[in-house]
Parts: structure tokens; C-alpha cells; sequence
């Protein structure tokens, strides 16, 4: 779980000059991303994950259907297609999502 957090250990990628003590715990996140000028909380894109294949088509998975003949009868299978797949790459996203990494609690229970 958590694989598309940040790797890094110990960034932030919202901190600002970071090592602010003293101040209630909101402030100080409130001053990080102030200090901060090209971080932002959101995310406006993500990679996606559907394909398209050799035809233009673009789905999840691609499967084509083969005939097995076993025993002198017709089987009929669906074999998993991996090859010539095309990623289709960066979406921009309808509404903004907050980043994993903000460091900030929205809601306390």
C-alpha cells in the first residue's frame, strides 16, 4: 500500500525552509506551503492506465479468442493479448485531487 507516495526519505515535497518549532501544529503547515513557491497541494494529472491496441481500441485488457481442438472436439478459448499495446499516457484529471503526500490533516475524528 501507498505506492505512489514520494520515495525519498524525510523530503516533503510541500516543506518550505521545514525545521519551524514552536508554532501549533496547523501553523506551522500553513507557513510551509506559504514558504513553498512551486509546490502545490494538488494534482491536475495522473498516468493512465488503459491501452490501446493494433485497431485504435482502447481498453484495459485486450483478449482474443482462439479454437483448441482437443480430442476432436472445439474448444474455444480467450487468450490474454500483452504485445503491440500502447500506453495512452498522461490525463489530465476533471477535478484536482489532493496530493498523497500533503502533510496537512484535513479532518480529525
Amino acid at each position: 500500500m501507498g505506492g505512489s507516495g514520494s520515495k525519498a526519505k524525510g523530503v516533503w515535497p510541500f516543506s518550505g525552509s521545514g525545521g519551524e518549532s514552536g508554532n501549533d501544529g496547523n501553523e506551522q503547515s500553513l507557513a510551509r506551503l506559504k514558504g513553498s513557491k512551486n509546490a502545490t497541494p494538488f494534482v491536475f494529472t495522473r498516468r493512465s492506465s488503459l491501452y490501446y491496441d493494433e485497431d485504435g481500441d482502447l481498453a484495459h485488457e485486450f483478449y482474443e479468442e482462439t479454437v483448441v481442438t482437443k480430442n476432436g472436439r472445439k474448444k474455444s478459448k480467450l487468450k490474454r493479448i500483452q504485445k503491440n499495446l500502447i500506453p495512452q499516457g498522461i490525463v489530465k484529471l476533471d477535478h484536482p485531487c489532493i496530493h498523497v503526500d500533503f502533510p496537512i490533516v484535513l479532518c480529525e475524528v
